[in-house]
C-alpha cells in the first residue's frame, strides 16, 4: 500500500482552511472549495499543515484515509494553482470556438453542438482544433473534458474525433484486398 495519508498536506501562502465536523472549506487566490469528510477519519490543522488520521485500525477506515488526505490536497492545489487539461479535434472540418460561456463545436454532424460550460471552468482556443480547459476544481474539470469527448470520440481506423492531449489512440489495419 503506497501510505498517501501519512503525508501532510502542505499549505502555500495565500491559502486557507476552515474545519468543521462534516466539512472542510480552502480559500486562495482562484476561490473557495470544500468537501465532505467521512466519519471514520479525523483532519486536523497544523501550523502550515493539514493532517488526515484514520479513527481506528479498520479495513474501511484506512481506505478512507488516502482518499480524503487524495482530495483535501487536491482543493488546496486548486485553489492555489488551478488545473488544466487539452483536448484535441482530429478530422477534416472540425473546429471549436469559444462564445462566453458556450463551447461550439464542429464535429462533422449535420449541426453544431453547444456546449454550455458549468460556472468554474473557462475554455479557450488558441487554434480551431484545439481547447485548453482550466479550473480549480478537479473533479468539475474532469467530468467537463470527458463530456466534450464523448461527443465524438476518436476512431481506431483514421483517428478521427476529440482527444486528449497526452492521449494515443490505437489504430487498426484497414480492410485488405
Amino acid at each position: 500500500m503506497s501510505r498517501i495519508g501519512k503525508h501532510p498536506v502542505k499549505m502555500p501562502a495565500g491559502v486557507s482552511a476552515v474545519i468543521t465536523a462534516e466539512e472542510i472549506t480552502v480559500k486562495g487566490k482562484l476561490g473557495e472549495l470544500k468537501t465532505h469528510i467521512p466519519h471514520g477519519v479525523s483532519v486536523k490543522q497544523e501550523a502550515d499543515s493539514i493532517v488526515v488520521t484514520p479513527a481506528s485500525k479498520d479495513m474501511a477506515h484506512r481506505a478512507l484515509w488516502g482518499t480524503v488526505r487524495a482530495n483535501i490536497n487536491n482543493l488546496v492545489k486548486g485553489v492555489s494553482e488551478g488545473f488544466s487539461k487539452k483536448l484535441e479535434l482530429i478530422g477534416v472540418g472540425y473546429r471549436a470556438q469559444v462564445q462566453g460561456q458556450i463551447l461550439k463545436l464542429t464535429l462533422g454532424y449535420s449541426h453544431d453542438i453547444d456546449y454550455k460550460l458549468p460556472a468554474g471552468v473557462k475554455a479557450a482556443c488558441p487554434v480551431q482544433t484545439t481547447i485548453e480547459l482550466t479550473s480549480a476544481d478537479k473533479q468539475l474539470l474532469g467530468q467537463v473534458a470527458s463530456e466534450i469527448r464523448s461527443y465524438r470520440s476518436p476512431e481506431p481506423y483514421k483517428g478521427k474525433g476529440v482527444k486528449y492531449e497526452t492521449e494515443t489512440v490505437l489504430r487498426k489495419e484497414g480492410k485488405k484486398k
